[in-house]
């Protein structure tokens, strides 16, 4: 993973696999963060505790420079945009020909529908604040957020964003037009939208696959057999 992401990397870092900047220059360079958060993900390891603990029993010797958890911790939110930049080559080098993505949500349940009243989780900021909603595919109301993703099909990821669980799963597809092109892209009846469709075909010639509801399914059915 460091060799991919010195590779990758190294038209945004110097010869030390730093981003430059002023102050003393770090051991652990911020390639190697970047490395071990991409690393981590890999291995679908989303505890910090559970990273350094396996370091420590198994690859001590491997990490002489490593910093601390803190650290590393606050490193690695910093790098977030070389990170994703990594990320993305990496991902278009995995998927060159790929043609077909899956556009889907997912519902962030973060704090049970009896508790609303003294959750205190970013209620201070109405654009980032939970709320509640109903998700169809769970047949519940749950309060959190909602995931919004785009992966491949071979399970590859290659956009996600977080959103406040009433939003629209139609507003996520606005800013797809801008990312893919000349593809096939499926989806659940959640992203039914005939304007959307248009507009995506005409701008960046995406097929947007998007199965009907059984109301419209009806409507078409009794329009043919009254033509008959």
């Amino acid at each position: 993973m460091l060799d991919n992401c010195k590779a990758t990397g190294k038209k945004h870092t110097n010869e030390h696999g730093n981003i430059p900047r002023c102050g003393v220059v770090p051991r652990f360079s911020d390639l190697e963060v970047v490395a071990l958060s991409l690393t981590a993900e890999a291995l679908s390891i989303d505890s910090e505790n559970m990273l350094y603990a396996k370091q420590e029993s198994d690859y001590k010797k491997d990490f002489p420079n490593l910093i601390s958890r803190r650290q590393y911790n606050n490193r690695r939110k910093s790098l977030f945009v070389l990170t994703d930049t990594i990320r993305k080559v990496m991902l278009n080098s995995i998927d060159e020909y790929e043609d077909i993505f899956i556009v889907y949500s997912k519902p962030v349940e973060i704090c049970r529908i009896s508790r609303i009243h003294r959750n205190k989780v970013g209620k201070t900021d109405y654009d980032r604040a939970p709320s509640k909603w109903f998700c169809v595919s769970e047949n519940r109301y749950y309060y959190g957020y909602k995931l919004q993703a785009v992966c491949s099909t071979r399970g590859v990821i290659h956009s996600f964003d977080l959103s406040r669980a009433s939003v629209h799963d139609i507003n996520y597809l606005n800013d797809l037009k801008w990312k893919f092109y000349d593809c096939t892209l499926l989806g659940d009846k959640g992203y039914l939208s005939k304007e959307v469709q248009l507009d995506y075909f005409a701008t960046a010639h995406i097929q947007l696959e998007v199965p009907k509801r059984i109301s419209s399914q009806c409507s078409s059915l009794l329009r043919g057999s009254e033509k008959e």
